[in-house]
């Protein structure tokens, strides 16, 4: 079910803060989504902090613009609670939520399709590291199954490196993905939908001055550099690419908006992960992706908007 929002006195909750690592994030996400809803005529529109009372605070409104990142808002759970309110949301459902959450399942949804994957290995609590990435060929990336924003994450190169970083990831969660090291770059590219069919934006090319784009290239300024659209692809890799966003976006459940990350190396797009609740801050990927395809931020505010909906 799509609704288009035309009453612009309409109540819209600004869902954002929470309670997960990317707390400072979302806050910056949703301040500026107000300050666009505002500017667009949306006046009863307001920023919800969510905390555990977030039923009591959702009283009252008829949307919610959801802008939360990570543990509690872009895994499923925030998205049960507003469909039992029966409050019409922003972005992609329960079960898209949940799955892209979870890298491995993901990963597992993806298996059979045209989606180039990353040889990985899945542990569990309590399995032996070094026995599970026998399979694989170092350097190798260290990743929390269920998390954002690099954190928790390692590049190791031998096995006397593997214990620390795996320790270090199970800080943020008890499951660990370990993914062979692709030698590239960076590249994002952002899918929206007009008409409820999904579109590519254009793609997002990251070089960083650290030796992957880690938690520190990403929030320190000047050691990454932004190229939109992207230049270290040939015209074939990048409509590929874009392809395969798109292909991710939908066999995921994908709605309303994403943003689908990969590694690109000798004109090779390898799949990272999709992201159902893209970053909204001034220097955030999607809203500079949307820019070049000429949708400024308050069109691409009001283009997510238009596509809240129940029974996703």
């Amino acid at each position: 079910m799509q609704y288009t929002i035309q009453n612009k006195d309409a109540k819209i909750a600004v869902l954002c803060g929470g309670m997960s690592s990317e707390r400072e994030v979302s806050l910056r996400s949703g301040k500026n989504i107000l300050a666009a809803l505002h500017r667009l005529g949306y006046k009863n529109s307001e920023i919800v902090d969510v905390s555990p009372d977030v039923m009591d605070d959702l009283k009252g409104f008829e949307y919610a613009y959801n802008t939360l990142h990570g543990k509690y808002g872009e895994d499923g759970c925030i998205q049960g609670v507003l469909e039992i309110m029966r409050i019409p949301y922003t972005g992609c459902g329960v079960m898209s939520s949940a799955i892209c959450m979870n890298k491995e399942f993901t990963k597992r949804v993806l298996k059979n399709s045209i989606v180039p994957l990353i040889k990985s290995v899945y542990l569990l609590p309590g399995e032996n590291p070094a026995e599970k990435v026998r399979e694989l060929e170092y350097p190798l990336m260290v990743k929390p199954v269920s998390e954002g924003s690099s954190y928790g994450m390692s590049k190791i190169n031998c096995d006397g490196e593997l214990f620390d970083a795996v320790s270090e990831a199970r800080k943020y969660n008890d499951e660990v993905l370990i993914e062979e090291f692709i030698d590239g770059f960076f590249a994002t590219v952002g899918v929206l939908e007009k008409d409820g069919k999904p579109f590519a934006t254009e793609i997002l090319e990251i070089r960083t001055k650290t030796e992957w784009y880690d938690l520190e290239a990403k929030y320190t300024k000047g050691l990454s550099e932004f190229i939109v659209p992207a230049t270290g692809l040939s015209k074939e890799a990048s409509d590929l690419t874009k392809k395969i966003a798109v292909e991710a976006h939908t066999l995921a459940g994908c709605s309303g908006v994403s943003r689908v990350d990969f590694m690109i190396k000798d004109d090779k797009p390898y799949f990272l992960e999709i992201n159902t609740n893209p970053g909204m801050t001034d220097t955030s990927d999607l809203p500079a992706q949307a820019k070049v395809c000429g949708i400024d931020y308050d069109n691409l505010v009001l283009m997510i908007l238009n596509s809240v909906g129940l029974n996703k």
